[in-house]
């Protein structure tokens, strides 16, 4: 338990709550301070946050909270605390208890920042929504969440991350949700989590919590596994694609939603009511983003969103931050994905270029990260699979792909980006389709860092 020094007048969590409602904007960089902020002085493998306590009470933060008597350079205004993140994660639960207001936490293997999105984006069309921002999904991310909850708010959207077992169930206790979902279950993060198996488990903490606190899961029929790991929860919210085979089998009262035929863009229709049919035309590809609308549509049409919101919502929401970025470059089309990358969601961005209807598919994929004793198998059948794929060119960036190379590969391998955008810069495309995606430490949006791209529009409709 974090507890603020003897020393400096006894405060305890509550009264470090009456500080912060006073000061509720809550910073962790001190470059970036707003005046009257509360600067927070957490720790990492390469900075300690106290080292910049006076920085921060210069640059105009109300108070420090630093867990190091270096750092209390300002008795008055530099608050000591034994652990600045565990204190941090207390206040945040301190705050989420005085909010009587749906909390929907999100998780999943892949796709988790853009269901968020698309949730929250719903959802404000009839309630005031507070959602995460960004990928602030972590130990330290969840509690600034929460934080920034106003106490205007009707409903919080709060996205969650999972590296390692235990991380799910940590943020459950910190965030305290009442409804919670799973995007899927894929091959992520396997250096710590080891298999499938593992991920089915860390991944399943959320539903564990929801089923021991009797919450509600929003549980996605037409993915694998999530049926089982939603077993002990005792509401759930059913939903699926309806196709031929699949009404007979779903259970009584599941939310069925139709995929239309892309036009390049995911197509979807849904039913309100009976007699009320709804059909949706988004600014997303793939089959993987079928599934983050239709995960929009259950959520919305649970907390009775109107359809005619819920449409316009989905409708109006477009990727950015070089997460499912579509971008018309002269005559071409660039699927940029770069952000985050897994052998599942490789497969998943795999199956955009392949629906893609262009006179050339280029496929340019950058390395997995995170996978531990999995990395050179996945990255060997990847290489494969993109080889007999048909695509017309197949270009792998980063000393991974460089490192598994097969012998007689007809592919392009570039050991890091700055190799790669020499390449790519000479290119002359013309009407191309090229998918950019790898994890994000090897930043291969950097591959787009060039005059000719400045013109380009960031929407195709």
């Amino acid at each position: 338990m974090a507890y603020l020094s003897p020393s400096l007048y006894m405060v305890t969590i509550e009264q470090l709550y009456a500080l912060y409602r006073q000061h509720p904007q809550i910073c962790t960089d001190s470059r970036s301070i707003q005046p009257g902020s509360i600067f927070w002085a957490l720790r990492g493998e390469r900075f300690d946050g106290n080292r910049f306590a006076r920085q921060a009470l210069d640059a105009g933060a109300a108070y420090c909270i630093v867990d190091s008597r270096d750092g209390q350079t300002d008795p008055g205004r530099c608050l000591l605390v034994s652990d600045t993140l565990e204190a941090l994660q207390l206040l945040a639960t301190h705050h989420r208890k005085q909010l009587h207001i749906p909390v929907i936490a999100i998780g999943g293997s892949n796709g988790k920042t853009t269901t968020k999105a698309l949730v929250a984006a719903v959802l404000r069309q009839h309630y005031t929504c507070s959602a995460t921002e960004g990928n602030l999904n972590n130990h330290i991310g969840v509690p600034l969440t929460l934080l920034s909850i106003p106490p205007t708010a009707e409903v919080a959207v709060v996205e969650m991350g999972t590296n390692q077992p235990g991380d799910l169930d940590l943020l459950c206790q910190i965030a305290q949700p009442t409804h919670g979902l799973l995007t899927n279950i894929g091959k992520e993060h396997l250096e710590k989590l080891g298999s499938i198996a593992g991920v089915k488990k860390a991944e399943g903490e959320l539903f564990d919590y929801l089923a021991h606190y009797d919450g509600c899961a929003f549980v996605n029929l037409s993915e694998k596994h999530l049926k089982t790991l939603a077993r002990r929860v005792r509401k759930k919210i059913f939903y699926a694609e309806i196709n031929a085979d699949s009404r007979r089998l779903l259970p009584p009262g599941t939310l069925v939603v139709k995929r239309l035929p892309p036009d390049p863009f995911v197509r979807a229709q849904f039913s309100a009511e009976p007699s009320q049919s709804m059909e949706v035309r988004t600014q997303l590809l793939g089959l993987h983003n079928f599934h983050n609308v239709m995960t929009a549509i259950a959520v919305g049409l649970y907390f009775k969103v109107p359809a005619e919101k819920i449409k316009t919502a989905i409708e109006a929401y477009c990727p950015e931050n070089n997460r499912s970025q579509i971008i018309a470059w002269g005559n071409n089309t660039i699927f940029l994905d770069a952000y985050n990358a897994n052998p599942s969601s490789m497969e998943a961005a795999l199956g955009v270029l392949k629906e893609a209807e262009a006179q050339r598919k280029v496929a340019i994929l950058g390395d997995m990260l995170e996978l531990g004793q999995a990395t050179e198998a996945e990255h060997r059948a990847l290489i494969r699979r993109v080889e007999r794929a048909g695509v017309d060119q197949s270009v792998f960036v980063g000393p991974l792909f460089s490192q598994y190379r097969p012998k007689r590969s007809k592919s392009l391998f570039f050991p890091d980006v700055s190799a790669a955008r020499e390449w790519f810069s000479r290119q002359r495309f013309e009407h191309a389709f090229l998918l950019i995606k790898a994890s994000r430490g090897v930043g291969l949006e950097k591959l787009l860092t060039f005059s000719d791209l400045s013109e380009a529009t960031q929407r195709l409709h």
